[in-house]
């Protein structure tokens, strides 16, 4: 779609993250690590704008969480670590490493507000999606894209904020956080009923928000079609009526059929078609302004290309999209009738 184009696309990568790391957990040290070495053979980052990565200031991680959170956090990772829960480890690095992902897309953020770059990519853990106010969980310790939101909010005078969650586990901090504020669309297509437990059909905000929450919680064994159908169908007009002034991305990559922690169909060719439709939303939109940041993906040989070819859409790259592992070897599920509830459900005229 946009090959051949002249598009600057910022990005951020701190080797320091690598130091936030559990022997044996799933979100480790090595899923950056393999995305970088195929980057660097790929030769894309020659054509990237890279952009420091700094420590995310306190205030803008309080906009997001609560202070006595933030604190606890600090003290739990100064203390060599712990854990906030059977799933979410803290090791003596994980607070630097926490505030420079959040940090890191604050960079790529101003990057794209200012008008320095088209779009960007955070290439960052420890992911943020399912950080609460209040607390950790789900491997996140800060809310990274939620921080940045408030942050375009604050610094760059947006109004109006689309967050896309292509995740396979629902973001429920995320949605936690704008969970009665207009001012933020925020849409999840995730595995359901699967971890965390949260984003059914009917989860759609409330108060002054209501209805600017929206969730399409897909049965199991939803490939290529069925996801881009959704971002077709229900996330294109709503996205259209709501008219965001930027999109945040949150870009995990764990729905790919290979992935060892779910049990969707994607393929890497799919992820690149969902990234290109969000894309072109940025570029109808709001001057296709888009921040994505890493959020799942678990295994270590698709995740890298699923990194690059994400990188190449988003960069317009001559390359295209390369897909090694291929399409998923059975059925999809159809999704025409939850499709059709979602529709109904938000006020979407079907064509």
């Amino acid at each position: 779609m946009y090959r051949g184009m002249n598009m600057t696309t910022a990005f951020v990568y701190d080797p320091f993250n690598l130091q936030h790391t559990f022997p044996g957990h799933p979100e480790h040290s090595g899923r950056l690590q393999g995305a970088w070495n195929l980057l660097q053979a790929d030769g894309i980052l020659e054509r990237l704008l890279r952009v420091e990565s700094r420590p995310a200031p306190i205030e803008a991680v309080t906009a997001v969480h609560r202070p006595r959170y933030v604190d606890r956090l600090q003290e739990m990772a100064a203390r060599g670590g712990g854990r906030i829960d059977a799933d979410t480890y803290v090791v003596g690095a994980s607070w630097q490493a926490a505030l420079l992902a959040a940090g890191g897309l604050l960079s790529v953020t101003d990057a794209v507000l200012s008008g320095q770059a088209d779009n960007g990519f955070a290439l960052v853990r420890p992911p943020g999606h399912h950080a609460r106010p209040h607390i950790g969980m789900g491997f996140c310790l800060l809310g990274n894209v939620a921080i940045a939101v408030r942050h375009a909010q604050a610094v760059h005078g947006i109004e109006r904020v689309l967050v896309v969650d292509f995740d396979v586990h629902h973001g429920n901090g995320t949605q936690e956080m704008f969970w009665d504020d207009p001012s933020v669309l925020v849409f999840n297509t995730h595995q359901f009923p699967y971890y965390p437990g949260s984003g059914a059909l009917d989860e759609i905000g409330e108060g002054p928000g209501r209805g600017y929450t929206v969730n399409i919680p897909f049965p199991p064994a939803v490939g290529d079609a069925g996801y881009r159908a959704a971002y077709r169908q229900v996330l294109v007009p709503l996205a259209q009526r709501f008219r965001p002034d930027a999109i945040f991305l949150c870009a995990g990559f764990d729905a790919h059929w290979m992935d060892p922690l779910a049990s969707e169909r994607l393929s890497v060719a799919g992820y690149a078609a969902l990234v290109e439709e969000v894309m072109a939303l940025a570029g109808e939109l709001c001057s296709g302004r888009l921040a994505a940041t890493l959020e799942g993906g678990y295994n270590l040989d698709v995740l890298p290309h699923c990194i690059l070819n994400s990188l190449r859409v988003l960069s317009a790259d001559p390359a295209g999209v390369s897909d090694p592992f291929g399409p998923a070897p059975a059925r999809e599920t159809d999704v025409g009738e939850l499709l059709a509830a979602a529709c109904r459900l938000h006020g979407i005229k079907s064509e």
